[in-house]
């Protein structure tokens, strides 16, 4: 059965599918679950096992990050209870396993899925280092693509590789899997290291400062992705006009590549039937002492921009009262 009404596949209906997502989207609901559906194959295997948060858009609403499954969730769709401590509470996950949960999602209007970087089995325990390759408000996408070599540069002189995606927005991801031993506070500090590694051989480009008014312009190398962090999935799609996807890329190909032209529209013929994600993904490795020592010598950036606010905050402040006697 088809048309506006619904739809049933894999024993989920599927409701209003010609709906548009939201206002410029440029695509339908049922753009958005054939898409899903498409590249259930490849899309599953980064999301399974891993506590699931998604961007959903409800008509006539904004967008809104659903972390805690609704009471409705049927009992097909697997969850994972998890204490969150920023906000003393226990969210229920979603574990996104299979194709029905999935279908599930699309028609709740699911448009981004962002999984933690660690399983469920071993929350706090990435199964990657992460740089996230966030250019300047107006920066070009070839800036990102500039110091997104700068970070392969620094990883080859490391002795790792890593795998790159667009991000489905402006900026780019680098995955660097690597062995299950590794230890999740060492993994945060091998980030900090490769980032001010990638920094050092172009401090004009690229910079590690995670108070925006202190980058000046320059690319920002994030390596805060840690522990029970999450980031947007290899081909999730994204809230953007045009429903582009995060689309993973050969290193070749970042040079003529632009964010926008990967869409839910033509991803799927683009991929060839290929999953690239786990073809360009090189093996995991143990993480180099050298690296980790650097790294737990640099402060962590959110901490650091924390304390410094609270400095400019006071001396504000004092400069404020001074004045003020004046």
């Amino acid at each position: 059965m088809s048309g506006d009404k619904g739809e049933t596949r894999d024993g989920v209906a599927l409701t209003n599918l010609d709906q548009e997502l939201f206002p410029g989207a440029g695509a339908t609901k049922r753009d958005l679950v054939d898409y899903l559906d498409a590249v259930a194959d490849r899309f599953l295997p980064v999301l399974a096992g891993r506590p699931l948060s998604v961007v959903r858009v409800l008509r006539g609403q904004d967008a809104f990050m659903q972390k805690n499954l609704p009471k409705y969730t049927p009992d097909y769709v697997r969850s994972v209870e998890v204490w969150a401590e920023s906000s003393k509470r226990t969210i229920r996950y979603a574990l996104c396993d299979d194709r029905k949960t999935l279908l599930w999602f699309g028609n709740q209007r699911a448009i981004e899925y962002h999984p933690t970087l660690a399983p469920a089995e071993r929350p706090l325990h990435p199964t990657h280092l992460v740089l996230d390759i966030d250019p300047p408000e107006g920066g070009e996408f070839s800036l990102a693509v500039r110091a997104a070599e700068l970070v392969r540069a620094a990883l080859a002189d490391s002795g790792l590789a890593g795998a790159v995606k667009t991000s489905g927005a402006k900026g780019l991801h680098i995955f660097v899997p690597v062995v299950d031993s590794a230890q999740p506070d060492d993994m945060a500090a091998a980030m900090r290291a490769i980032a001010v590694r990638a920094e050092r051989i172009d401090p004009d480009l690229a910079t590690t400062a995670f108070i925006r008014d202190d980058r000046h312009g320059k690319v920002f190398l994030d390596s805060t992705r840690a522990y029970g962090a999450t980031t947007a999935a290899a081909y999730s799609p994204r809230k953007r006009p045009g429903l582009p996807v995060s689309f993973p890329l050969d290193w070749s190909e970042l040079a003529g590549a632009r964010p926008e032209g990967f869409t839910v529209h033509n991803a799927v013929e683009l991929l060839d039937g290929r999953d690239k994600w786990a073809e360009l993904m090189p093996p995991a490795v143990p993480l180099p002492e050298d690296l980790v020592a650097e790294g737990h010598t640099i402060p962590v950036a959110r901490v650091q921009a924390m304390h410094e606010g609270k400095r400019r905050k006071r001396a504000a402040e004092r400069a404020a009262a001074e004045d003020a006697g004046s």
